[in-house]
């Protein structure tokens, strides 16, 4: 930025710094590097010179393809790290000796790796699960047998103790029985594990199916067991179904699969079950230490690229924005050469020089960086240095518009303004403080939640926490004004210079009083609140006060519109709207302020509404006992024929001036003076139509009669506006009141300890839930209304466009 003379230091956030089109001719070879060098310096917004091809025809196309490929397989290894349970090391600096191309490789042959392993764990793991599985069947189901066997064999012997064999009738049937095996049916058993949610469904489809003709026999798992298709825990029932017949088979095998039960089959014979269990139980134990190896294998792979993710993370994210932005330049006729085009800071001409020399000499290339400077109609971005105190303050002023290029920006006086009207609606030096404490937690805490992620309202909270700082000190400071300590007055800076007139007067109201000792010295003396007149005075006090900032700052946003035709050397919008517009605001309300000061001064007892109501209905009346000065009716009558005058004054010359400076410009020119050879590639094409555009004065009549309009309503409906100010004000004061006297002093006057405890506990949860969150958020969304509306709308156009540096730091965040 060039150095301001002068004795006054230059303001960088007043006006944007001044930028300039640039043209980069950059070798093939050294292209790359340079591009590279950029974007570790951050200063260069790259235009696209091929915005009339689509992404696969640009030159560069495969290489983010590749790059892209590399970042698919960095996001498996997060992923499966973060399954693993292992966090990526953290690495600030890049190796040198890292290359792209070795890296494409190396990753390729980590992911062939990792998905060989993980395959055979897969298959290890569902191999263990049908195992362990099967252990079950083989425990419960083998009970169902066992059990079985038990009463069957019980009940032999009750029958062979209790018949003989002649004397039963049914001795026939049996001999006839055993006489004919060949006419005995063959039951058949099914045994598995159904989902024990699906348990209930599956036993009654199976009876329909059916029709009854199968017995089943079910049994709980205690714990959940892994499933060895979907490899989660899931609870599960043993079951057991005998059938007769192969139809009856068929059925039973489509409902096992429709409900996806796992079957498993195993002997009727119980010592060849209790031999199987063993079997199993040697198998799980030999998977379960193969598993455990390959475990360790995979989880050894996954923390050695654990401690190279971070780098190479970053190492494919530049290198994929280094081919996005070499997609965006023009390749020359020649193929040897790459042309950019794009904006930077006047100061950086030097460091980007610097950069391009500096890629020459390590590229090795023979054939430096030209860097030209071009001339074009284009308006350039706004990019304002901020840093991390003033760029949330930029950042409320960029979310109503960008500023246009070097124009006077709000958020110099933003800085200020913002918390102090927010404190003006939030006065309460008590919770001032606690706001003041919770940002202190920010700023000390501030390192480590830089580099953490927060939740949204968190985020946003920290994000602002400077913006709160401000806010909480102001509103200290508003608070000691008020006098107001959680709604409770204190005598700080001196004794009340109120006292009683008689001992008549303990009821603490201003008929018993008199002035007995000096005016209180700073704020509100205690002595008004409690009293009779407490809310008249404060209100009083705070709407002529709302209206005094009010005027005060919208005087600034006119004063600003002036500096502002002064930059760009507008004549006509000095003499057509700034002096108009500063004549009419100040004709009306601020003789309004003058006679509010004037007021507190004399002590008058002056009507300012039937004033002001009779400046306009009757301005040669007498004024009588509301005249505040001699010569108070022929300054009304002059004010109120300025501002009569600044109407038509702000709404007829303007349009007429332009109108003959247009004519001026264009008359005569039968010659096209020739164009620049160091004319933007774009600029033609794209500003043409805006060069030539005819004017069209109906049009700029019309725009001129709206904003004529819009200012002069605008100032009544402004000033208005402002007094939120004290409506807020007074709102948050008498909710600070109400729950200290409804809710804390009620519980004190109880003397129960347990009934103070829930005074208390709701005293403080009313006061952080709507005096500390609520009101807080209520006030600053107001005090961003005043701004955007009442302050900006005076002066600030805001139809510019934000520098958009190439940067790998900005990559990064927009990455993450």
């Amino acid at each position: 930025m060039a150095e301001n003379g002068g004795c006054c230091p230059p303001m960088d956030l007043f006006r944007s710094e001044p930028m300039h089109l640039v043209q980069l001719i950059l070798p093939i070879e050294s292209a790359h590097l340079a591009v590279a060098y950029l974007g570790d310096l951050g200063l260069i917004q790259f235009k696209d010179l091929n915005s009339d091809k689509s992404p696969f025809q640009r030159t560069y196309a495969s290489q983010i393809k590749r790059c892209g490929e590399m970042a698919r397989k960095l996001r498996f290894f997060r992923d499966q790290m973060l399954k693993a349970g292992l966090t990526p090391a953290t690495r600030s600096a890049l190796e040198d000796d890292l290359e792209v191309d070795s890296l494409e490789v190396k990753l390729g042959e980590l992911e062939a790796e990792l998905i060989e392993l993980n395959a055979n764990s897969n298959k290890l793991q569902r191999g263990y699960s049908e195992l362990v599985e099967f252990k079950l069947v083989l425990q419960k189901a083998g009970e169902f047998f066992q059990s079985a066997l038990s009463n069957a064999e019980a009940h032999q012997r009750e029958i062979g103790s209790t018949q003989t064999g002649e004397e039963s009738l049914e001795t026939p049937l049996l001999e006839e029985q055993t006489a004919d095996q060949s006419k005995q049916v063959k039951l058949g058993f099914i045994s598995g594990l159904v989902p024990k949610a699906k348990s209930m469904s599956f036993e009654r489809i199976l009876f329909r199916a059916t029709r009854g003709n199968v017995y089943l026999k079910q049994a709980v798992v205690e714990h959940p067991v892994t499933d060895p298709v979907s490899g989660e825990k899931v609870e599960k029932n043993v079951f057991a179904v005998f059938f007769s017949g192969e139809k009856a088979k068929n059925k039973i095998l489509k409902i096992c699969e429709a409900f996806g039960a796992n079957r498993y089959s195993f002997s009727e014979d119980i010592s060849k079950q209790a031999h199987m269990i063993t079997e199993v139980s040697g198998r799980i134990a030999e998977l379960k230490t193969t598993i455990d190896i390959g475990s360790l294998q995979r989880d050894k792979l996954l923390e050695t690229i654990g401690e190279d993710y971070e780098r190479w993370n970053i190492l494919v994210r530049r290198e994929k924005s280094i081919y996005h932005t070499l997609n965006m330049l023009s390749i020359d006729v020649t193929k040897k050469c790459l042309v950019a085009e794009g904006w930077s800071p006047i100061f950086a001409m030097k460091q980007i020089q610097d950069a391009l020399q500096r890629a020459t000499l390590d590229s090795n290339s023979q054939v430096g960086g030209i860097f030209r400077v071009l001339h074009t109609k284009e308006s350039p971005p706004t990019y304002f240095k901020t840093n991390k105190f003033t760029s949330s303050f930029q950042e409320i002023v960029d979310a109503y518009g960008i500023a246009k290029y070097q124009e006077a920006n709000p958020g110099v006086y933003t800085v200020v303004t913002f918390p102090f009207l927010f404190a003006v609606m939030f006065g309460d030096w008590g919770h001032g403080i606690c706001l003041l404490l919770g940002t202190l937690y920010f700023l000390v805490m501030e390192k480590k939640f830089s580099s953490k992620k927060l939740g949204d309202i968190m985020e946003m909270a920290f994000g602002g926490r400077y913006v709160i700082l401000m806010m909480s000190l102001f509103s200290i400071y508003t608070g000691l004004i008020y006098n107001e300590f959680f709604s409770i007055p204190f005598e700080l800076f001196s004794p009340s210079a109120y006292g009683c007139r008689d001992p008549t007067c303990g009821d603490s109201t201003t008929m018993g009083l008199i002035k007995v000792r000096d005016t209180y010295p700073f704020g509100v003396d205690p002595a008004w609140h409690g009293s009779r007149s407490e809310l008249p005075y404060l209100n009083s006090l705070k709407m002529k006060m709302s209206i005094l900032l009010g005027v005060a700052q919208m005087n600034l946003g006119i004063i600003l519109s002036f500096f502002n035709a002064k930059f760009f050397r507008s004549a006509v919008n000095i003499w057509c709207q700034f002096i108009p517009q500063i004549i009419f605001l100040n004709s009306l309300f601020g003789y309004l302020s003058v006679l509010i000061i004037v007021k507190w001064c004399t002590g008058s007892k002056a009507d300012l509404y039937h004033v002001m109501i009779y400046m306009f209905l009757g301005p040669t009346d007498d004024l009588g006992e509301n005249q505040l000065f001699s010569g108070q009716k022929t300054t009304q009558l002059v004010l109120l024929l300025l501002a009569f005058v600044s109407v038509p004054w702000m709404l007829l010359p303007k349009p007429f001036i332009l109108k003959a400076q247009h004519n001026n410009r264009h008359s005569g020119q039968s010659y096209i003076p020739l164009q620049d050879t160091d004319e933007s590639l774009q600029s033609e094409t794209a500003h043409d139509s805006h060069a030539h555009a005819e004017f069209e004065f109906s049009e700029i009549f019309v725009h001129q009669l709206i904003h004529t309009i819009e200012f002069v309503l605008g100032a009544v409906s402004n000033t208005a506006s402002y007094l939120r100010l004290w409506a807020l004000s007074l709102a948050h004061s008498e909710l600070s009141t109400v729950f200290y006297e409804k809710v804390l002093l009620l519980a004190w006057g109880y003397n129960n300890i347990f009934i103070l405890i829930i005074g208390v506990i709701v005293f403080v949860s009313a006061t952080v839930g709507v005096l500390l969150v609520m009101e807080t958020l209520s006030a600053f969304l107001h005090a961003l209304r005043l701004h955007w509306v009442e302050f900006q709308n005076k002066f600030y156009e805001g139809d510019g466009y934000k520098f958009y540096p190439f940067s790998f730091t900005l990559v990064s965040e927009e990455e993450e």
